[in-house]
């Protein structure tokens, strides 16, 4: 190429980046702010568990008696000393089973009594797996308010909903982050170097100023984050607006799981009770799951919403799935204690398959540690990032100003 055309290649991207930079900076500055307190958010939930431990050990956190009198209660004597305390017109809804030997059992129950003022509210309630002790009752779940919760659930709701609910703030965060994947990829193309100048584009320019350095600061971060937020960012997408996604997946390949949330499809039914026959325990219910698919661990069991609901029970780590989305699920039958689904995540068709990585990336549990503190660190990239650009507009907009 001729040293004339050379130059007037290199105009045309010039100008071709002029306009990518102006879509940048408009969904920066449309979507930006709000950007940076989700993902602040998010990736301080990446340790929501331990949060929890954390701000409240009075009742999250148990003595672990020495190991010759370390004895388990059953599930059964866990659930009836939660049913003790449980609010008036509330109803059990799931239980968390401990994740390390020093935590307790979390049980979540909803008020369902219209006649009550507290009506749809959520609450959780902690038992000591060793004693059945009832630790304590917590309000985490005020239905339609959003002050007076405890700050791990605060910011929970901040994170996926904006404090406005599922319907409005919900889709919203949806739409934004929808702006956010185009506004981080436009920052890429602006990003890349025209003149093939790569070291100098993924590093920060020695005895630079204060300009120089935040706007080095502005696309060294930006380069780098983008690897874990491009996908997180899918993520968050899929989880505000799965409908949505899910037709862009469908286009591709088929898919056989139900929603965002759940594996179990809606159409699994107990079988009809008969005259004067109980639910089997959830002890039963356990056993029965721990006995045919022992890999793996427990860590949530959803009761029956109603007479033909089925118990809903989780495990994760199943190693023989995956190392990555190692998660299987199962439907049992509440009357006859039948197995009658199992679904193993990260299995299934190629749409399945992708779908269901997505909770595992989006939590950065599908790498371990390594996953989790690249997902805190991409969230703590995005208010540094809309800082930095903002600054850079203006001292864009001054000098111009000026000139």
């Amino acid at each position: 190429m001729t040293t004339a055309k050379a130059d007037t290649h290199l105009t045309k991207l010039k100008a071709r980046r002029k306009l990518w930079l102006d879509v940048h900076l408009y969904l920066g500055l449309i979507a930006g702010a709000i950007l940076a307190v989700v993902g602040l958010t998010g990736g301080i939930l990446v340790f929501y568990q331990e949060m929890q431990e954390v701000l409240n050990p009075e009742l999250a956190v148990v003595s672990v008696p020495p190991e010759n009198q370390k004895q388990l209660h059953s599930l059964d004597d866990i659930v009836a000393a939660a049913e003790t305390a449980k609010p008036q017109g509330s109803r059990f809804f799931k239980v968390y089973y401990p994740r390390k030997p020093d935590v307790a059992y979390k049980f979540l129950y909803f008020v369902r009594a219209e006649s009550q003022a507290d009506n749809g509210d959520g609450y959780y309630i902690f038992v000591d797996p060793y004693t059945t002790q009832v630790k304590g009752l917590q309000l985490w779940h005020p239905k339609d308010r959003y002050w007076g919760r405890p700050l791990v659930s605060f910011i929970m709701q901040l994170h996926w909903c904006l404090l406005s609910g599922k319907k409005i703030g919900g889709v919203l965060n949806g739409i934004l982050a929808v702006l956010s994947v185009i506004s981080l990829l436009t920052g890429l193309i602006v990003w890349w170097p025209l003149t093939g100048k790569f070291k100098q584009a993924l590093t920060f320019k020695r005895h630079a100023g204060a300009v120089r350095f935040n706007f080095d600061l502005h696309k060294t971060v930006g380069f780098y984050s983008a690897v874990v937020l491009l996908p997180v960012l899918f993520s968050g997408i899929y989880f505000n607006l799965p409908d949505q996604v899910n037709v862009l997946v469908k286009l591709l390949s088929t898919t056989d799981r139900p929603n965002a949330f759940s594996t179990i499809p809606a159409e699994i039914h107990s079988s009809p009770p008969q005259a004067g026959r109980q639910p089997v325990s959830f002890s039963t219910v356990e056993a029965i799951v721990q006995e045919r698919y022992p890999a793996g661990k427990l860590w949530m069991l959803n009761a029956p919403k109603n007479r033909e609901d089925v118990y809903t029970v989780m495990k994760k780590d199943v190693t023989e799935i995956s190392r990555f989305t190692g998660y299987r699920d199962f439907a049992v039958d509440q009357y006859s204690g039948e197995i009658l689904k199992v679904y193993d995540r990260g299995s299934g068709s190629a749409g399945d398959i992708f779908l269901d990585w997505q909770w595992p990336v989006h939590s950065g549990h599908a790498f371990g540690w390594t996953g989790r503190i690249l997902v805190l660190l991409s969230g703590l990239a995005c208010p540094v990032l809309y800082v930095t650009g903002v600054i850079r507009w203006l001292q864009k907009r001054k000098a111009k100003q000026a000139k």
